[in-house]
């Protein structure tokens, strides 16, 4: 059954397995101890350490290991920024960033600090002269993923770093989901990563601080770990983290262009066999293994739980599959469609017959849902009535709202208008999506005063 949501965690690797299972019996004792157990224990974290420094770019004693990657992230972040509060409080960062990095800017906000986000454009990529515009004198820290963890997305690291550079404002990149790949480019100040996006165990992450960065570790204090992770390394799982890293790092050349071509059939493929289907995400900045799509009047929900009963395990953005019931913080800056929302990201040796396979199961699965939902077929319906439509969709979840837009289109003249009311998050991202994939005139929205949101489109043909 073919497992495609690496982007999450991806399996782990032959090697990982090989040096957790070694490790377990050689790196069980204390490294902080001088009897010969100990001793031992310490040559292992030191090897993985200074593996685990090679693969990211810096020296050894600039990278400790920590609890998973979104300790890594929020170690990073309260550190700098406790360590330049002479310099001020603001914290930059871009609106794409990964869920860790917004909640501990959250947590500099809640403790008096002030966060700034740097917009990005529909392919979810920032300006870097707008990035640059951004940092001020009171700017203490500035924070750029390197690749986006939904829509697959590279970001110009190195131009930000320049821009960090010049105003005198460290950079930290989180680099989970492209540090297997490849190392980042040169200029930044901290970074943060995950071992088990790469194929290492899970509960190990990395932050790596550049020697001359202000840093001042905030939480329990602890003589391990330079003091910026506290408690017992778990030396095993460590040991395999930097074992995987380096092994995944020795095929990534080969396995990105295999993968890549995969996915360019997918990007290339989906849109021909489904109707109605963006494609999101920058096509040629990107991850090698990573593509999301979004497909109108479909309920992502369903969508993926019929594409895991045909063997598929993928994931999705919608608000159709949160707990929230929002919209992805990623789809919603990019401000494309949610609805529906595929993320599908192949781990290091899938198979061309299983993209096949999944590209052959797609359409049928997204047909089946779209008539269970009663969406509207393709097809323009002309017809002699009022100027204006009022849709009440209130209450109604995505693709709903959507569903019952395109199915009273046809009944308005060219030129005529139809309101939607809704109350449902995604609406704001998914109608003016609908309008542009349809070739319609979004024309705004306004509180409504039966609550919710007054979606209004013009039908332009």
């Amino acid at each position: 059954m073919p497992y495609f949501d690496a982007a999450s965690t991806a399996p782990l690797h032959p090697v990982a397995r090989q040096a957790l299972l070694a490790a377990l019996d050689e790196g069980w004792a204390d490294p902080a101890r001088l009897y010969r157990e100990g001793r031992r224990a310490r040559l292992l974290l030191d090897a993985a350490r200074e593996a685990a420094a090679e693969a990211v770019g810096c020296r050894p004693d600039e990278l400790v290991f920590t609890p998973s990657g979104t300790r890594a992230v929020h170690a990073g972040v309260s550190g700098a920024l406790a360590g330049r509060r002479r310099v001020g409080d603001r914290l930059v960062v871009s609106a794409v960033e990964h869920s860790s990095v917004l909640h501990a800017g959250e947590a500099h906000t809640a403790a008096g600090g002030t966060v700034a986000e740097v917009p990005v454009d529909r392919s979810g990529a920032v300006d870097p002269e707008r990035f640059a515009a951004a940092l001020d004198a009171r700017t203490a820290l500035a924070c750029l993923q390197s690749a986006n963890h939904e829509v697959g997305t590279e970001q110009p690291v190195a131009e930000v770093a320049d821009a960090c550079r010049a105003a005198g404002v460290p950079l930290l990149v989180d680099a989970a989901q492209s540090l297997g790949w490849g190392p980042v480019p040169e200029g930044w100040s901290l970074l943060a990563a995950s071992a088990h996006k790469w194929g290492g165990p899970s509960g190990v992450g990395l932050l790596a601080v550049r020697k001359g960065v202000r840093f001042a570790p905030q939480g329990p204090g602890d003589e391990r770990e330079s003091g910026r992770a506290p408690g017992f390394e778990n030396l095993p799982a460590i040991v395999a983290a930097a074992a995987s890293l380096r092994a995944v790092r020795a095929e990534a050349a080969e396995e990105a262009a295999r993968l890549r071509a995969l996915v360019d059939r997918i990007r290339a493929r989906v849109p021909e066999l489904v109707p109605d289907v963006e494609v999101v995400g920058d096509p040629v900045r990107r991850l090698p293994h990573l593509v999301t799509f979004s497909c109108l009047y479909v309920d992502g929900e369903t969508l993926l739980h019929e594409l895991d009963r045909e063997g598929f395990s993928v994931s999705s953005g919608s608000s159709c599959t949160s707990s929230t019931l929002t919209p992805s913080h990623v789809l919603r800056a990019m401000g494309v469609l949610s609805e529906g929302n595929v993320r599908v990201s192949l781990p290091a040796g899938t198979a061309e017959e299983d993209v096949d396979r999944f590209l052959g199961v797609l359409p049928g699965v997204v047909a089946a849902v779209r008539e269970r939902l009663g969406a509207p077929r393709p097809s323009a319906v002309a017809g002699a009535a009022p100027d204006t439509l009022l849709v009440d969709a209130l209450g109604k979840r995505c693709p709903i709202p959507v569903i019952e837009l395109a199915r009273v289109i046809g009944d308005v003249p060219v030129g005529g208008t139809v309101t939607v009311l809704s109350d449902d998050e995604a609406a704001r991202l998914d109608i003016p999506a609908w309008c542009e994939m349809r070739g319609q005139e979004y024309v705004g929205g306004e509180p409504s005063p039966k609550g919710g949101t007054a979606y209004v489109v013009r039908r332009v043909a």
